[in-house]
Parts: structure tokens; sequence; C-alpha cells
């Protein structure tokens, strides 16, 4: 949680939680629903004009999902959190879509043919208007601007030409910016204030206004290292096809994931010619290296198990030459302990 790019006061946090510690012990809340509370009495106290709240699960029976937001913002969908959430996008979106509130705005990031008609159906049923991004923002990636720290994009919103600059290279990246386009445009028309959102200029700056770290990030130029938090099917399908886009000589992939992950359909998509370092975050969720690589051992990857991230890691980076690339990723945990 951040006000203006700042991490919320150790003192806060520490204030809060003895106010309420009592009340803790008693509704036994989650890490997330706990710090949810902390983030809006923190928010509330500094009387932000705007805050951008992300839901921890899902949408409608998410802690957040307690608030009524200006807008709500749906992004793409992929199949994650399947044993909460349910199996196919059409039971993932209907969970999702939870957060439709009645007359309140809502932006779908991507149009897909198992949750269209959901979303469409959710938003008149709450006489919300809903817009889905990819068909009222278009975008064109300038090409001919060969900066591998930024991405340049031509941009058409609602009929306005923009053009902007992102730092974050992701190739997913332009679907989160068709949806963040098309957010930012509504505010401005319902926030109805002389000065507009500077969004070419929040998006510029967005890994130093945040602190963004995780996406796509390129680490080492030699050997050419890059993490990236994609820690489900469609996630690792992005990061896989940007792998093969780059040139390089050999790949090292640091390798660890959570255990109540569908870990088989993202071990199908990892390249087979790629040396792996199998490893596990510090976390009580995290999959056992060694079954990780049991499990990975089936899908024809190869490698050797570590007894932690940072082991893997310093081991890829003192086996890879300046031609190769290293990749770190499978899972946010695994990334965090890098970054």
């Amino acid at each position: 949680m951040k006000i203006n790019g700042e991490m919320v006061p150790e003192k806060f946090v520490c204030d809060f939680t003895e106010e309420y510690m009592g009340q803790f012990n008693h509704i036994n809340p989650s890490f997330f629903e706990m710090t949810f509370g902390m983030a809006m009495k923190w928010f509330s106290d500094e009387q932000v004009d705007i805050a951008v709240i992300e839901t921890g699960m899902g949408g409608r029976l998410d802690s957040s999902n307690v608030i009524t937001p200006l807008l709500s913002v749906i992004t793409n969908i992929g199949l994650d959190h399947t044993q909460f959430l349910g199996n196919t996008l059409a039971e993932i979106a209907v969970e999702k879509g939870g957060i439709i509130k009645n007359g309140i705005p809502v932006v779908i990031g991507e149009t897909q043919p198992e949750t269209e008609e959901i979303f469409k159906t959710l938003a008149t049923r709450n006489q919300s208007k809903v817009y889905f991004a990819d068909q009222v923002v278009s975008l064109r990636r300038d090409i001919a601007v060969a900066d591998p720290s930024q991405i340049d994009v031509d941009a058409r919103v609602f009929g306005n030409k923009k053009r902007l600059s992102c730092p974050l290279t992701g190739n997913y990246q332009l679907k989160n910016l068709a949806t963040v386009l098309a957010s930012a445009h509504l505010l401005d028309a319902m926030l109805l204030k002389p000065e507009k959102l500077n969004v070419e200029n929040g998006i510029r700056n967005v890994i130093s206004n945040t602190g963004f770290t995780g996406r796509w990030q390129v680490l080492k130029q030699k050997p050419l290292t890059i993490c990236d938090i994609g820690h489900n099917p469609d996630g690792i399908k992005f990061i896989v096809d940007q792998i093969r886009s780059l040139k390089f000589k050999r790949l090292h992939f640091i390798l660890g994931v959570v255990n109540d992950k569908d870990i088989t359909s993202m071990l199908q998509l990892l390249p087979q010619n790629a040396i792996y370092y199998f490893c596990k975050a510090d976390i009580p969720r995290g999959l056992d290296a060694v079954k990780l690589k049991e499990t990975a051992s089936a899908f024809k990857l190869k490698g050797a198990v570590y007894n932690s991230v940072k082991l893997a890691y310093n081991a890829a980076l003192a086996a890879a030459d300046n031609e190769d690339l290293v990749f770190i990723g499978g899972s946010a945990f695994t990334v965090a302990e890098i970054v």
C-alpha cells in the first residue's frame, strides 16, 4: 500500500495492528483481509483523492468488494485459482464480475468469447455501462523505436490520438495499456476537473512512481537476465513467446512454483531445450524443488535442484556466458527473492 509512491509508515502498521488485534483474534481474518482493512484505514485517514484497489482473488467474495468504486475494472481473464473460482473462463468471469456495482461503469480489459455475454448480462442486471477496452482503444507498437528499455505506442482512445512511451516492456503490457487508457478516459469524464489526468506522464514514469517490479524486468545485460512473475498458463505462454523472440545461445531457467497452481499446464508450455534450475521460494506454499523436478521430467525439462532461489540464481549466472539468457520465473514469490 502506497500513497504518492511512498510506502505505508511502519508506525501506522504497528499502531493499526495493536489497536485491532483483539478483533483479529476474534474473527481470524486472512493476511489479505487484515491488510486490506489497514489500507482502507490509512487511505481514509490521509483523505486520498483516488485509490486504486486490487482484489486479492476473484471479486464476488473478495474482501475488497465492500467498497463502492468510481469505476470497476476487470482485466483479461485466464485460468487461475481454479479450486476457488471455477474450472472454466465462464465460471471465473461470474466471480470476477461480482465487483460490478449498481450504476457504476465497468471496463473489461479484453473481449473473450467465453466471457463477453456474461459481463454484458451482469452489467445490464446492475444498470451499469460496460466498455470493452479492446473495442474502444486501438494500439500500434512502433517497432522502429529500438530502445530496449521502453515500448512506444500510437494509441487511439475513444477516437482521440495519443503517443505513449512505457517502461514496462513485456508484450502482454499492450493489453494492460488498453485497459488503463479506457479507464483513465472514463475517470476524466467523471471527475470533471479542469486539470485532466496526465496519462502519458503517468505511464512514462510508472516504474519510478510505483516501484513496480518483476514484470519482464531486465536485471542484467551480460548475460541478459530477465524475471517475470507470470504464474499461470496464460502468463507462462506470454513469457515463452517473448523469450522465443530474443536472440541468445542457451537459456538458463530458474524455476520455482507454488503448490496450488495448475503446474502441469504451465510445465508443458516451457521450452525443452533450456537448462533448468529447480528451486522453492521460502514460503509454506512453495512446491518442494525435488517434486518440481520430478513433475517437470515428464515434460522433458532437465536440470538440477537447489536449496534456495538465490543458490539457483547464482548457479545460473556462474554457468551462463555473455551470449546466454538467464530467466527467473514461475511465481511472484520466486521473483521476489531476486529483485
